[in-house]
């Protein structure tokens, strides 16, 4: 294994991203950014994979991006490597899960913000340093901040590059759920379990409505998948007998 990469593991319908750079509290290098995306495309095209849980290697999340080369930064602006990987794994098909401890800082909370969902140990700590180091923070990602968690938590983080404890993201919706740092995978893969149980249908119909990525065309789309592949037709059947329903539905290429 490399010093600094992004390692794949698969356990039956729940891929695994792990930022692995544990000499830097897993730091995203530019290499590490420009893994992401094919990654995503890769498991986005799995049928077998359900859902995808995004994390770090030991103790930490991500502590932040490798800053690089300043002038190479600073010229890249909206367009740089770290927003074209966070926009990648935002629009991912499938239901994505931070599993949050330790920092979870700048280059990290931008990843953590791109999942769906945000489950933190209580030692996690999250912050947005680039007030601090003279930097904008780039436009998608301060508005995906504020949608999630609203302009004035989004301001003060900001505005102070302050880091916050697990808890105050509980308050203000940076997290979803705290839960003591024993218990992180397990909550983790309970909730895994869950979503790969349910319909695929409704769950990429649901992510893709939240994210107000389907127009009316779109939705009348979805309803007709659901009219076609039976899925409904197997849940209430599933419900009346008193079993696990036995939902089979791909989505197309």
């Amino acid at each position: 294994m490399a010093d600094a990469e992004l390692v794949v593991e698969a356990a039956g319908p729940v891929a695994t991203v792990v930022i692995h750079n544990p000499a830097r509290r897993n730091a995203m290098t530019p290499y590490m950014w420009r893994q992401l995306p094919p990654i995503l495309d890769r498991l986005e095209a799995d049928p077998a994979v359900r859902a995808l849980v995004l994390t770090g290697a030991g103790d930490a999340f991500c502590a932040g991006a490798d800053l690089g080369d300043l002038d190479e930064l600073l010229a890249a602006g909206d367009g740089s490597i770290a927003v074209a990987a966070e926009e990648r794994l935002a629009s991912f098909a499938k239901p994505t899960i931070a599993a949050v401890r330790g920092a979870c800082v700048g280059g990290g909370c931008q990843l953590a913000v791109a999942c769906d969902l945000r489950i933190a140990a209580v030692d996690a700590r999250f912050g947005v340093p680039p007030a601090r180091l003279g930097l904008v923070y780039p436009a998608p990602t301060t508005r995906r901040l504020t949608r999630l968690i609203g302009p004035s938590a989004a301001k003060f983080l900001l505005f102070t590059a302050e880091l916050i404890d697990a808890e105050r993201a509980l308050r203000i919706g940076l997290a979803d759920e705290v839960v003591p740092a024993t218990a992180l995978d397990a909550r983790v893969d309970e909730i895994t379990t869950a979503i790969a149980e349910r319909s695929p249908i409704s769950v990429a119909a649901a992510k893709e409505i939240v994210d107000d990525r389907a127009g009316p065309a779109r939705i009348a789309w979805w309803h007709r998948k659901v009219a076609e592949s039976g899925e409904a037709r197997e849940g209430i059947a599933a419900v009346r007998e008193r079993r696990t329903p036995r939902f089979a539905w791909t989505p197309p290429d």
